[in-house]
C-alpha cells in the first residue's frame, strides 16, 4: 500500500520525573485516602520521565478553562509545526509536494484548527486535501497512518501530523483515582511523518493492510470532559482490560502463522503493553521500543506510535520483517496495520 518515512519528532521543553509528580501529589493531596496506593502505582505504570510544555508548577496551577485551552492550543500548534518541518526534511520533500494533510489531537481545541494553521505556517498548497481529527486521542496516530496509507498515490504524498498537550488535564481540582493515575502517565509532544506510495529519503515501515475496530457498547471506558477549570480525562476500572477485547478481533492472526518481529504499539501504560503480549498481539521482544518510549516520554497520546517508529529507525529489524502497528483509544476504538520493514 504505502511507505511511512522516518518521523519528525518534537519534544516539549520541560522534563519532569515521576518522583516529582508523586511529590506534587503528596503536597496537594496530603489527606487523600489512596495516597499509599498511588505511590505504589507510580512504580508500576512504566513511566520514569516525561516532558511537559511548561514547568510543573505552571501545569499544576488551577486556572479557568478559557486560559488553559488557549495555552494548550498554542502549544499543540508549536509542537505540530516543528514535527511537520522535521518530517518533511526526513523525507526530502518541500511543502509544495504535499497532496494531503491529516492532523490529529484531542487537546487544545479551536476552529479554525491545527490543519488550517499548518497549511498557512508551513506554506502547504492552498488546494491540499485536509482531514482534521480531534476525537481519536490515543488511537489518533495509528488511525491517521492507516488512513494516509489508504490515500497515498504515486506522486501524491500525505503528511500526517499530531501533537498533544496532555498536561492540560493535570488538575488538582480532580481527586479521583483515574485523574491521579493520568498525572503519572501523560506527557506532551508532537510527531509527524510523510506517507507515500513510493519510497522516499528514509523509508522503513511499509503498510500492507489496514484495519479499524469499534468495540460495541464501550463508550463508558474512556471520556474527556470539561468543567470551569479545564479538561479532565476519566476512565472506568475495567478500561485497561479493554485492549483484551480488541486483540482477538485482529484479522491477521486468523489468516496463518502470526509472529510479528517488531511492534509499533501505542504505549498507553505498561499494563496495556503487557496485555497486548498476553493476548497474542506480539511478543515481549517486539514491544521493546514501545516500552522504552513509555519509560522516557510517558503516554503522549496518538503521536506516541510515531515516536516508537522513530526509535525503530535507530535499531531497525531485518529487511522484510513482519510488524504490527496498533493504537487504541476512547470509544473503545482501535486502529491497526499489518506491515513489514523495508530498507529500500
Amino acid at each position: 500500500m504505502a511507505y511511512v518515512n522516518r518521523p519528525g519528532v518534537a519534544d516539549a521543553a520541560h522534563e519532569v520525573t515521576t518522583q516529582e509528580i508523586v511529590d506534587d501529589i503528596r503536597r496537594e493531596h496530603s489527606g487523600h485516602q489512596q495516597l499509599a496506593a498511588l505511590s505504589r502505582l507510580a512504580r508500576t505504570v512504566g513511566v520514569h520521565t516525561r516532558r511537559f510544555v511548561r514547568p510543573l508548577t505552571d501545569v499544576a496551577r488551577t486556572e479557568p478553562i478559557e486560559e488553559r485551552n488557549v495555552r494548550a492550543y498554542a502549544d499543540v500548534c508549536a509542537l505540530a509545526e516543528l514535527a511537520a518541518r522535521r518530517a518533511l526534511d526526513e523525507a526530502g520533500l518541500r511543502p509544495a509536494n504535499v497532496s494531503a494533510l491529516i492532523t490529529f489531537h484531542a487537546t487544545g481545541l479551536a476552529i479554525p484548527g491545527l490543519d488550517v494553521h499548518l497549511v498557512n505556517t508551513l506554506g502547504l498548497p492552498p488546494t491540499v486535501k485536509r482531514i482534521p481529527m480531534t476525537q481519536l486521542a490515543c488511537a489518533g496516530g495509528a488511525h491517521a497512518l492507516g488512513l494516509a496509507a489508504d490515500m497515498a498515490r504515486p506522486g501524491q504524498p500525505v503528511l500526517v501530523v499530531g501533537a498533544e498537550a496532555l498536561s492540560t488535564v493535570y488538575q488538582h481540582t480532580d481527586e479521583t483515582l483515574p485523574a491521579m493515575i493520568y498525572k503519572l502517565l501523560f506527557g506532551d509532544g508532537g510527531a509527524a511523518a510523510v506517507v507515500s506510495a513510493e519510497p522516499l529519503a528514509q523509508p522503513g515501515l511499509y503498510i500492507e493492510e489496514t484495519w479499524t475496530y469499534t468495540h460495541p457498547d464501550s463508550e463508558h471506558y474512556y471520556r474527556l470532559r470539561a468543567d470551569v477549570n479545564g479538561y479532565h480525562f476519566d476512565s472506568t476500572r475495567d478500561s485497561v482490560e479493554a485492549v483484551v477485547q480488541v486483540i482477538p478481533q485482529l484479522p491477521w492472526p486468523h489468516q496463518g502463522p502470526w509472529d510479528p518481529e517488531f511492534g509499533i504499539i501505542h504505549p498507553g501504560s505498561q499494563k496495556i503493553l503487557d496485555l497486548v503480549t498476553q493476548s497474542g498481539g506480539c511478543s515481549e521482544k517486539a514491544l521493546r521500543h514501545s516500552v522504552m518510549s513509555l519509560q522516557t516520554n510517558g503516554n503522549t497520546g496518538g503521536s506516541a506510535v510515531l515516536r516508537v517508529l522513530d526509535r525503530i529507525h535507530d535499531d531497525p529489524p531485518p529487511h522484510g520483517s513482519a510488524g504490527l502497528l496498533l493504537g487504541v483509544g476512547p470509544g473503545f476504538c482501535a486502529a491497526s496495520s499489518r506491515a513489514h520493514w523495508s530498507g529500500a
